[in-house]
C-alpha cells in the first residue's frame, strides 16, 4: 500500500480575542482559514476541545486529515522550548498550560508551541522581509513590544526560551510605570498605550494648537492622520517615539550586528512619520563600523496571514509524529 505524502499543515494564531487556524501547504499557500473568539472560553480545557473538534472537522472538510503532517501554534507567553504558554497576562487562564501536549494528545499529531514574536520571525524568515538573511531581529510593536532574535539562520531562544524582551528593557531611569511592574520600560513608551501618553503629556504641557486635541478617540492611527495634516505636536510625538526607540535598536544592533531589522504590528503602519527620526538617531548612537550597514525595514507580509503563516512556519520545522502510523 502507497503511503500518503502529508503535504500539508495547519498553523494556529491565539489572540486575546480571537484564534485563528488555516491549513498551509508546502509553498505558503493557506488553502483554507477560520476563526472562533478566545474569549467564549474561561475554561482552558473547554478551549482545547472545541480547538481540537474544529481542526479535524476543517481538515477533513479541507481534503482530510490524513494530509496534515503537523501543527505550529502561536500565542502570547508561549514557550518553545517547554511547549507551554506560561503565566499569560492578557489571556484567561492562568498559570502554565502544557498546550502543545494538550493538543498532541487529542489530535494524535506532532504540534509545536511558540510566543507570538517567535512564530512571526520565523514567518518573515520562511515567507517574508527576512527571507535569505541569516541574522536579524523582527520587533513587533503592538499593545506590547514582542521581538525575536535571528542568529545564523536560527532562532535565538535563549537558556529558558525568553531571550529578546526587548520591549522591557529599560530607557528611561524611573520613568513610566509598565504593565510588567517594572518603571521605564521601552513598552511603557513605544508601544499603544505608551504613545498616547505621549500625546497627553505633550498636550497638557502646552498651550500650543493642536488637531490632537480635538479627536475624542485618541489612538496612533489618528495621530499619524494628525501628522499627515501637518500638525505641528502630532510630529513631535512620533519624533520622542522615534527617538527612543533608536536608542534601544541601536544597542541591541551593537551586541547583534544584525542584517536589518524587521518591524510588524500596528505601530509600525505610522510609517516614516516614526522610522525617519528613529533611522536617523539610531544612526547616531549605532557603532560606527556598523553605521549605515543595518537597515530598518517594515515586514512585506500582510497583517492578518503573518501569524498563520509563521504558527505553519513552525509546524514544518518540529519533528513529525504520528499515533495513527
Amino acid at each position: 500500500m502507497s503511503q500518503i505524502i502529508k503535504n500539508r499543515v495547519i498553523g494556529i494564531d491565539i489572540s486575546v480575542k480571537r484564534t485563528t487556524y488555516a491549513i498551509v501547504d508546502v509553498r505558503g499557500n493557506i488553502l483554507a482559514k477560520d476563526n472562533f473568539a478566545t474569549t467564549d472560553y474561561s475554561n482552558v480545557n473547554d478551549f482545547v476541545t472545541a480547538l481540537s473538534e474544529r481542526i479535524v472537522e476543517f481538515a477533513e472538510y479541507n481534503g482530510g486529515y490524513e494530509q496534515i503532517r503537523s501543527i505550529g501554534v502561536s500565542a502570547p507567553s508561549a514557550n518553545f522550548l517547554t511547549g507551554s504558554i506560561e503565566n499569560a497576562a492578557n489571556l484567561p487562564w492562568k498559570g502554565v498550560i502544557p498546550l502543545a501536549a494538550l493538543l498532541r494528545d487529542r489530535l494524535g499529531i506532532a504540534v509545536g508551541v511558540a510566543n507570538d514574536a517567535h512564530v512571526t520571525a520565523l514567518g518573515e524568515h520562511t515567507y517574508g522581509t527576512a527571507h535569505g538573511m541569516k541574522n536579524f531581529m523582527v520587533i513587533a510593536l503592538g499593545h506590547g513590544i514582542g521581538s525575536c532574535i535571528f542568529s545564523g539562520g536560527l532562532p535565538h531562544l535563549g537558556a529558558s526560551g525568553f531571550a529578546g524582551e526587548v520591549g522591557h528593557a529599560t530607557v528611561v531611569h524611573n520613568g513610566r510605570e509598565c504593565g510588567c511592574g517594572r518603571k521605564g520600560c521601552l513598552e511603557a513608551y513605544c508601544a499603544e498605550k505608551g504613545i498616547i501618553t505621549t500625546a497627553r503629556e505633550m498636550m497638557e504641557h502646552s498651550d500650543k494648537p493642536s488637531l490632537m486635541r480635538k479627536l475624542g478617540d485618541l489612538t496612533p492611527l489618528n495621530i499619524v492622520g494628525c501628522c499627515e495634516q501637518g500638525d505641528e505636536m502630532a510630529i513631535e510625538v512620533f519624533n520622542y517615539t522615534g527617538n527612543i526607540l533608536s536608542m534601544i535598536m541601536a544597542n541591541y544592533a551593537n551586541l547583534l550586528d544584525p542584517e536589518a531589522i524587521i518591524f510588524t504590528g500596528g505601530i509600525s503602519n505610522a510609517g516614516h512619520w516614526l522610522f525617519d527620526p528613529a533611522y536617523k538617531e539610531f544612526n547616531k548612537h549605532v557603532y560606527h563600523n556598523i553605521r549605515g550597514r543595518v537597515k530598518f525595514l517594515r515586514s512585506s507580509l500582510n497583517d492578518r496571514e503573518r501569524d498563520v503563516l509563521g504558527a505553519s512556519a513552525l509546524a514544518w520545522g518540529i519533528k513529525e509524529y504520528s499515533l495513527f502510523k
